[in-house]
């Protein structure tokens, strides 16, 4: 790497690391990547407005090239919260402006990027606030190739740009899912659909199960149920849906109402019938099994 002192006017680097995770990765070829427990930047979009991007200043590693706020994880940190954190410390992004829609990681095995890509749902303008940008800017997506991009960067903007209008949504079979797993659950119906609405929360998906690329993805939730286990209650980010009749022609319902919206579906249920319904209207479908291996039994 070639360190180039800071042009007149920029603002000077800072001192020493700052905490254990502030550290070169050397590979044994001799390439350097920077953050010992990896690191991971934040792709903050919005619709009206583009992707926001840092110009890095000339002193840091690819200086004068155009990338995404990001930096070293800490030790123990997940790479979502550093990805928010490292935009906070260096575009001012401010709490509860962003939700992650999904994440891309590269992984060389010594060292890994993930790259949050989060939707903006409190605009807001970002301020330079450490020593690591000239500028800050949001970029239409049909200007970012124009840009002097950070290799990183460039090489992933391709896939990340197919990947924003991607939408995913998972339909869930309650009955069916809480039904797989034998601890009781006939004695609270409602009571064990409600374990199974909190643990939904946050629900991040595995790519692969969504049939989608990247790594993996926070995709809306739609929890169907049905009979006694109609009476839990709503649960905030989850949308329970209520079935007055027959909980296989509402999952199928909303699926179809999904699809209009233009989301990506995936039904969660083993009832091979139903499963035949759901791809019949146009949705993918996931076992109850590879559901709760995800977000536990």
């Amino acid at each position: 790497m070639t360190v180039v002192p800071p042009a007149s006017g920029e603002p000077r680097r800072p001192h020493g690391p700052l905490n254990p995770g502030d550290a070169w990765v050397v590979a044994d070829t001799g390439e350097k990547y920077w953050g010992r427990f990896g690191a991971a930047g934040l792709l903050a979009y919005d619709p009206g407005r583009g992707v926001l991007l840092q110009h890095r200043v000339a002193w840091s590693h690819f200086g004068g090239t155009w990338g995404l706020p990001g930096g070293a994880l800490h030790e123990g940190e997940s790479a979502l919260v550093g990805a928010v954190r490292e935009a906070q410390e260096e575009a001012g992004v401010p709490d509860r402006a962003v939700v992650a829609r999904f994440t891309s990681v590269l992984d060389l095995g010594i060292w890994s990027y993930t790259t949050v890509v989060a939707d903006v749902v409190e605009p807001f303008e970002p301020v330079i606030s450490d020593p690591e940008s000239v500028a800050l800017a949001w970029v239409p997506l049909d200007q970012v190739e124009e840009l002097p991009l950070h290799p990183g960067f460039g090489d992933s903007w391709p896939l990340l740009r197919s990947l924003l209008e991607v939408r995913p949504a998972v339909v869930v079979d309650a009955a069916n899912v809480v039904g797989s797993v034998p601890d009781g659950w006939w004695k609270d119906r409602a009571g064990a659909a409600g374990r199974l609405r909190d643990r939904l929360a946050g629900f991040a998906a595995p790519a692969s199960d969504l049939g989608l690329a990247a790594t993996t993805w926070f995709p809306e939730v739609s929890l169907v149920v049905e009979g006694q286990a109609r009476s839990v209650a709503d649960g905030g980010e989850i949308s329970v849906i209520r079935a007055d009749a027959g909980g296989d022609d509402a999952i199928v319902e909303e699926a179809r109402r999904l699809l209009s919206l233009g989301r990506e579906v995936t039904v969660v249920t083993s009832d091979r019938g139903l499963q035949s319904r759901a791809e019949a209207a146009g949705a993918r479908t996931l076992s109850a099994g590879a559901l709760l291996k995800t977000i536990g039994r």
